[in-house]
């Protein structure tokens, strides 16, 4: 009792002095969830909801040293300048520093650990996602680096440990946000009107995780509806000769369909009856995946997948239409940038990372448009769980000149010339966010290019990503310079809703209008600043923006009739000086109501004349 006593003591202790060693940069508005936020755990929950493995995981989030020092500085540095809450950007408020990095410095990170390997194990060293380029050192050595802003990344630092439980972690970080080629969204060193304060360093959770010397890497599970089965197979590592991977799939407690395989094989496994994902019943099926070495388990990890299929066909007049599991669904969600107001890229905590999602739900929209950002695995998570289906952007860089030529006009407008640099930084980043988001099954439309901004070698790029995931469909260029290449049309159109027209693109692909509305409400006390605030048209009052917006969703079944399949309107929420949300930035208000909304969308669901061949 005593010994449990100290414990806690030394436990509050510690938390009791990161509270008063961080605190909030003051200045700004900030969510609700912003004094939730622990600072001797933020953001403790387990990152990985597509590799489950809870037994021997250690989360590093929390204060770490950081210092800003000139870009040719290559050595870790002996002093540093401050604490910095990670997983939060160093130009966010919950970081407790809102300091801007720049092209001409580096950010770098330091903090002493308690990890330890075991005799027999290795210990992997994950990142979220850090913005941009990083390397990593352990104990004064390097273990690896990376470029890219929006994947997961994973170093083995076992033979980098010292005895003992304590190491030092060191990270050097560079990002030139709009001053280089590599992909940052909506971020510029000056924010203004659409355009947002710069994402510098570690934005999602650090940890480290025990494993076998065998151990499941990577696991990729793809649905057929049509063959009633679902294709799986896990990248392993270290395997040794006569081992065996198994893998079952489960419905809750019963055992649906089980396959051994050799080496990184695929398996298939044939799911009898098999319940189809939707959105209004988003069923989940449970898998675990086993290592066996001479019948005993090396390895075990869990993970989850769900029965959907996407899809196009020619509807009674000729004119595609997208389908859900082989049925007409049409898809209406808002443009949703992922921003916050006190943690930037970040959201304070786990229920803030659900709350948006939870409300786009209750609002009666069934999409979600994921606005040139990715999110973190358990957002995704959220949507498999919610049922809301997830159009995901390439987040833009290398921007250029956008729409060099008349937008919008098929055959006559022009992509940008990147460099070989540039080029390349695309395909790998690009490559990697299909990867590692190939599992969330919510994803149904990959969206490679936004309105032009960078767009290069469309037809070229488009047909790789198809080839790349065949179980998608993929919106060539959302708003963009329209190409004969890819599954969708996709017209940006502000404020009113209008639609491709189907003599011009109906017949080949399926319409959509990936953005309108944009309509705006600057809310006293809920504003990012108090004057000059933007939206594409303003309003004074709720009234007159619900009146509106009523308007234009009832002008929408009548191009569902044409031929529309899907369109998005702009946004979930006010960003910065942006107010074109339905939620303030930072969350506290809604400026239509929920059970109105709901109401009005329902329309939009059904419509009987749509007939498809």
């Amino acid at each position: 009792m005593k010994k449990s006593l100290a414990i806690l003591l030394l436990l509050s202790a510690h938390i009791a002095h990161a509270q008063q060693e961080w605190k909030i940069v003051p200045g700004k508005i900030t969510s609700p969830w912003a004094e939730k936020v622990n600072p001797a755990n933020p953001l403790p929950e387990y990152p990985r909801p597509q590799l489950v493995r809870t037994n021997n995981w250690v989360n590093l989030n929390g204060s770490w040293d950081y210092a800003i020092l000139p870009k040719s500085e290559q050595t870790i540095p002996a002093a540093t300048q401050g604490k910095i809450l990670v997983p939060f950007a160093v130009e966010s408020a919950l970081s407790g520093v809102g300091k801007t990095v720049g092209k001409d410095s580096v950010l770098w990170y330091k903090r002493t650990v308690s990890v330890a390997a075991a005799k027999g194990k290795n210990v992997l060293l994950h990142f979220g996602a850090v913005d941009w380029q990083c390397t990593v050192f352990v104990n004064g050595k390097e273990v690896g680096s990376h470029q890219g802003g929006y994947d997961p990344f994973s170093f083995d630092i076992t033979t980098a440990l010292k005895k003992g439980a304590k190491q030092d972690i060191a990270v050097r970080v560079w990002d030139p946000s709009d001053e280089g080629p590599q992909p940052r969204g909506k971020q510029v060193k000056n924010p203004h009107g659409i355009w947002y304060t710069p994402v510098t360093g570690i934005w999602q959770t650090v940890w480290a995780e025990t494993v076998a010397s065998t151990y499941i890497a990577e696991t990729k599970q793809t649905p057929d509806v049509d063959k009633k089965s679902v294709s799986v197979s896990a990248k392993l590592e270290n395997m040794q000769p006569g081992d065996q991977l198994v893998v079952s799939a489960w419905d809750g407690s019963t055992k649906v369909a089980e396959q051994t395989v050799t080496t990184n094989s695929e398996a298939v496994l044939a799911i009898a009856n098999p319940k189809l994902w939707s959105t209004a019943n988003p069923f989940l099926y449970d898998l675990k995946y086993t290592i066996l070495r001479k019948g005993k388990t090396i390895d075990e990890a869990k993970s989850y997948f769900a029965m959907r299929k996407i899809s196009m066909k020619a509807d009674a007049n000729g004119i595609q239409r997208m389908l859900l599991n082989d049925q007409f669904v049409f898809q209406y969600g808002p443009l949703d940038q992922g921003w916050w107001p006190d943690g930037l890229y970040t959201a304070p905590t786990d229920e803030a990372l659900k709350f948006d999602i939870d409300k786009t739900k209750e609002m009666g929209f069934n999409m979600i448009r994921k606005h040139v950002k990715v999110e973190p695995a358990r957002w995704y998570y959220y949507c498999d769980l919610a049922g809301m289906l997830v159009w995901q952007d390439m987040p833009s860089g290398d921007l250029g000149n956008r729409w060099e030529n008349r937008p919008g006009i098929y055959g006559r407008a022009t992509d940008k010339q990147r460099t070989a640099e540039s080029e390349s930084i695309f395909r790998k980043e690009w490559t990697e966010i299909m990867q590692d988001l190939h599992n969330f099954q919510s994803i149904v439309v990959w969206v490679p290019f936004n309105e032009a901004w960078g767009q290069f070698k469309t037809k070229e790029i488009v047909e790789w990503t198809m080839q790349k995931d065949p179980s998608r469909l993929v919106n060539t260029a959302s708003g963009g310079n329209f190409e004969d290449v890819g599954h969708i049309t996709d017209l940006h159109n502000y404020p009113e809703p209008l639609m491709p027209h189907p003599d011009m693109f109906g017949k080949t692909t399926v319409l959509v209008l990936g953005e309108f509305g944009g309509l705006g409400l600057p809310v006293e006390n809920h504003t990012w600043q108090e004057k000059n605030n933007w939206g594409y048209q303003s309003f004074k009052n709720n009234t007159e923006l619900w009146n509106r917006y009523a308007e234009f969703v009832n002008r929408i079944p009548d191009l569902i009739t044409k031929g529309l399949s899907a369109a998005v309107y702009t946004q979930t929420t006010d960003v910065e000086v942006e107010t074109n949300g339905i939620l303030t930035y930072d969350r506290k208000e809604i400026k239509m109501p929920l059970n109105k909304l709901f109401e009005l969308h329902q329309k939009l669901y059904s419509n009987p004349k749509v007939k498809i061949n």
